[in-house]
């Protein structure tokens, strides 16, 4: 298939591509390299596309001319939408940045590939849009309560999504991803903050407590979870891609004191707004849609990770 990757040179983005062409996929990604974190991971990103000889757009999803011209030339039958401006307490300080991107630019991929028939688009959002509620977080859940310009331009992203599929025919797969982590990850998350910190022996600063939890979700996981889903014919559906086993911020923190084999100091600060409690994902609904499994614990998760990072640390620098 000919298949086109926004947000390519990002994190997930880069991986997601990379096995679609490890499939034979005709790859094409674009990305605008937003500096918002180091450009030299973005640029380590986009040498493993190179290797896989994965054509590259310089474009930004804002630019529709441009954005055009790619869906046009490329033909893809496949868009998976994963551009987008990044980071919760970010969001705080930049609200109309986070909507400008994240809802600007979703319309624009989403009107560019009705016009041109893209048969399907594939969108990442975000576990940030379930705020506070009741977990487990169910897809059937209501999600009205958005603590974040973060999560409240991601809730926006995906009722445009069920309204372009409902409208205009088109077939849509949004995506709430849960603490994406691994080799190559974003520097401004957790785990590469917390390896960071306490290889250099400083103290780690954590917001609120220690008993926050997270669902975090290793990066093979979700990638395979996006390939299964292409086979997948849906009007309209929303899944979680998480690892459905939530852990505490102290067992975190202590996980990766034994991969690193140092003890960590700790520095309590008050909560910072727009971070959520808890998050847990029940992901029985892409369990039954595309047998989605993943198979990646903390410990393995995070001990390749900072096998990953030990070789590779200026990359954060």
């Amino acid at each position: 298939m000919n298949i086109l990757v926004t947000g390519g040179a990002g994190f997930i983005g880069s991986r997601v591509a990379c096995k679609l062409s490890n499939l034979g996929h005709n790859v094409s990604v674009l990305d605008n390299l937003d500096p918002y974190y180091q450009l030299r991971l973005k640029r380590y990103n986009l040498q493993k596309l190179r290797q896989k000889n994965i054509n590259f757009f310089n474009i930004d999803i804002r630019d529709a001319p441009n954005l055009e011209e790619v869906i046009i030339t490329k033909k893809p039958e496949v868009v998976i939408h994963l551009a987008a401006k990044a980071g919760v307490r970010n969001s705080i300080v930049k609200p109309q940045q986070y909507f400008y991107v994240n809802v600007e630019g979703t319309l624009n991929v989403l009107q560019i590939s009705k016009l041109q028939g893209v048969k399907k688009v594939m969108i990442a959002s975000s576990s940030s849009v379930y705020g506070n509620n009741k977990v487990p977080f169910s897809e059937d859940d209501p999600v009205e309560n958005p603590i974040s310009p973060y999560a409240a331009s991601k809730r926006a992203m995906e009722i445009l999504c069920k309204m372009y599929s409902q409208t205009y025919n088109i077939n849509i797969q949004v995506f709430r991803l849960f603490t994406v982590y691994g080799p190559s990850g974003r520097p401004d998350m957790a785990p590469a903050i917390f390896t960071r910190t306490i290889s250099n022996r400083k103290p780690i600063q954590v917001f609120g407590s220690l008993d926050i939890e997270r669902d975090y979700t290793y990066i093979d996981d979700v990638v395979d979870g996006f390939i299964k889903a292409i086979a997948v014919n849906d009007k309209f559906s929303i899944y979680n891609l998480g690892n459905n086993k939530p852990i505490k911020l102290g067992e975190f923190i202590t996980t990766i004191e034994k991969t690193l084999n140092r003890k960590a100091s700790i520095e309590l600060l008050p909560p910072f707004p727009g971070d959520v409690q808890k998050t847990w994902a029940s992901i029985s609904k892409a369990k039954r849609a595309f047998n989605y499994n993943p198979e990646t614990s903390i410990e393995e998760g995070m001990s390749k990770f900072i096998s990953w990072y030990k070789k590779n640390k200026n990359l954060y620098a």
